[in-house]
């Protein structure tokens, strides 16, 4: 008989129950969940070819059809996060040789370009810096001058915390035979975002956000134009996890009949479900206002403590992640350090071409609360102290 080699064998710690400490997630996400979205979480595992779990996926569509604010038959629960809903977008809608146009003023303008070049697209982006938008002269120019089947943008960008006007892109876009692409991970939900009346092709968000459930999912939705594109394909979609051929019969879309594709993420689905239940129950335009509310109490809170932000102009400030510039001569990794150590309460740092250079506080979802605000102002102002204490005694 075999036995179990002596370097192989299972590290002590394993062999005790699992223990996670209570901290306050005041980063871009995660984010803490409600109580009743970890409840969802222990309800008893369901197969996903149970008529029950089935039950539950047409709810979730239904309920993400009122967070994307459309119609859209083929909008679902993607069993992966924001960076699966990216790759899943351009998978089945850019071809070796399509034409992308990327607007790129962050970090995830850098990724879709990535992501679409891996797909065989012919990529070009239009560049602007951090905390910047892009005008529509600039967008429709660049339409004209590239010609592509899919514009690329990202709603919230998280790395520099600016929120991109999405009115009237969708209708230049279709003016010039090009689908409408929008990544929505930390806004959906947070602000207003009118798939249909905005004109966008395919959207995607992410569980983890505005939505405050455990990461692993994220909705998205395909537009009528979308579903053209995929059914005009010359080549095959080259993902078998992400062929949307395949998921729309999985979520039983326009009445087909049910298929196994893959085994979902249960529990994560029940989270999903009842995070969507809150909203309902909330209401989108009350989470808008709540959302807005909260991040000026934020914002007011952060100029008091003598802080400045990246963006200055407050209508294109993201209300979910706020992007703090970190003042000369202070640590920021030290002040991050400092606020986990002490108060139990995560910011993070920057992320790409902000790094070093920001603090970025989050108020997405059920962590959006003035009591949160108040925690995090008060951690914050306590790391400035210890760090600036720290800075006058090496001097």
């Amino acid at each position: 008989m075999e036995s179990v080699r002596e370097e192989h064998k299972p590290p002590s710690s394993i062999t005790r129950p699992l223990k996670v400490p209570a901290k306050l997630l005041m980063g871009p996400g995660p984010t803490n969940a409600h109580p009743r979205v970890r409840k969802a979480c222990s309800q008893p595992l369901l197969s996903t070819i149970h008529p029950e779990f089935h039950a539950i996926m047409d709810e979730i569509q239904g309920g993400l059809k009122y967070l994307f604010q459309t119609s859209n038959p083929l909008t679902f629960l993607l069993d992966g996060g924001g960076h699966a809903a990216m790759e899943a977008s351009f998978v089945n809608m850019v071809e070796p040789g399509d034409r992308v146009l990327v607007l790129e003023n962050g970090v995830w303008g850098q990724r879709a370009r990535e992501v679409a070049e891996k797909c065989g697209g012919v990529v070009t982006s239009l560049m602007r810096p951090i905390g910047e938008v892009f005008t529509v002269e600039e967008i429709e120019l660049g339409l004209k001058t590239h010609s592509p089947c899919v514009l690329f943008l990202c709603h919230g960008e998280t790395s520099s915390g600016v929120l991109h006007p999405l009115e009237g892109i969708g209708d230049l876009c279709h003016k010039h035979g090009c689908l409408f692409m929008v990544d929505a991970v930390a806004s959906l939900g947070a602000v207003p975002f009118l798939m249909d009346k905005w004109g966008i092709d395919i959207a995607y968000s992410g569980s983890h956000k505005v939505l405050s459930c455990p990461p692993g999912v994220s909705p998205i939705s395909f537009g009528p134009r979308a579903r053209a594109k995929l059914a005009s394909r010359k080549t095959k979609v080259a993902s078998f996890y992400f062929d949307l051929n395949w998921l729309m019969k999985c979520w039983a879309v326009d009445g087909a009949t049910r298929i196994y594709h893959h085994t979902a993420s249960v529990t994560t689905f029940y989270a999903v479900r009842e995070s969507l239940s809150l909203l309902a129950q909330q209401g989108l335009e009350a989470s808008w206002s709540k959302h807005r509310r909260n991040a000026e109490l934020l914002w007011e809170g952060l100029e008091r403590l003598g802080l400045e932000l990246l963006v200055e102009d407050k209508a294109l400030r993201l209300p979910t992640v706020t992007t703090v510039l970190v003042p000369h001569g202070v640590d920021w990794k030290e002040v991050v350090t400092h606020l986990m150590g002490t108060y139990s309460v995560e910011i993070a740092g920057g992320l790409g071409p902000a790094a070093g250079k920001v603090w970025r506080i989050g108020l997405l979802g059920n962590n959006s609360a003035p009591k949160n605000v108040s925690s995090v102002l008060k951690a914050l102002h306590g790391g400035l102290k210890h760090c600036q204490r720290h800075l006058k005694a090496s001097l």
